[in-house]
């Protein structure tokens, strides 16, 4: 991509907040479902570490920092899927030359995302809500979609399940900075807030067993953003309503 792509995109720092904190019933959920599955997933979770260990030299775990409650930092961990000393953008396509062999398979089976269990345990992210923005990309952010900052990153979420890349690009073109900023960003917002307007605790499990069905390979229908601001699931229209800082 020329740096005058790059160029065009507006920068301003991430202010920080309170934010908005998940319900107490859904801080509950979060830790009896992390807990629960650290537990379970103990040896999983080593077999796992060690096949990242032993398939490039590298960390099994991947730290980083990430866009967490009221845009504050904190340290996101993932079993490390590419390849270490090789840059490129924060954006990572399933066809990235960066990943490894295992990592391709961790991505396909959203395994190298369950360290994040710890996160959820300690409060720094949710089972289900908007995924967590690296601060890099972030900063480019367009105003109207900066909201989705104010709340706790999610393990899951809408957008993980109900919303791809593929939705808004066309054949072949891709997942370059102003792509993901201009078109992608808003349109994944715009689906995560279907869920963020009321996130009860029905809307999580309904979430949480999206999740599970898609991991599983289970077609999940997408929802989509149309030309005039909604998003459509298959023929039902549903508008994008505002968020509700309260909920």
């Amino acid at each position: 991509m020329s740096e005058d792509r790059r160029t065009d995109l507006a920068t301003r720092p991430v202010d920080p907040s309170d934010g908005v904190a998940p319900s107490r019933g859904r801080r509950t959920l979060d830790v009896a479902g992390a807990l629960t599955g650290l537990l379970l997933l103990s040896v999983p979770l080593l077999i796992v570490y060690l096949l990242v260990r032993l398939s490039s030299p590298g960390p099994g775990v991947f730290r980083q920092t990430r866009v967490g409650q009221g845009g504050r930092p904190f340290t996101m961990y993932k079993f490390r899927t590419m390849r270490q000393g090789v840059g490129g953008l924060t954006v990572t396509a399933n066809c990235d030359p960066r990943l490894t062999r295992v990592g391709k398979l961790l991505r396909q089976w959203s395994l190298d995302e369950l360290p994040q269990l710890v996160n959820v345990l300690r409060g720094q992210m949710t089972l289900v809500g908007p995924r967590p923005e690296t601060y890099d990309l972030a900063v480019h952010y367009d105003a109207r979609c900066r909201w989705i900052f104010d709340h706790r990153p999610g393990l899951t979420g809408l957008s993980e399940v109900r919303f791809r890349d593929f939705d808004v690009l066309g054949p072949g073109e891709e997942v370059d900075l102003v792509n993901y900023i201009e078109r992608i960003v808003p349109a994944r917002v715009a689906v995560d807030a279907v869920y963020l307007r009321a996130p009860s605790m029905g809307a999580t499990f309904r979430a949480l067993w999206d999740t599970v069905k898609h991991i599983l390979g289970f077609t999940i229908p997408p929802l989509q953003v149309t030309p005039e601001g909604a998003v459509e699931e298959v023929e039902r229209t549903i508008p994008i309503p505002k968020p509700d800082p309260a909920a």
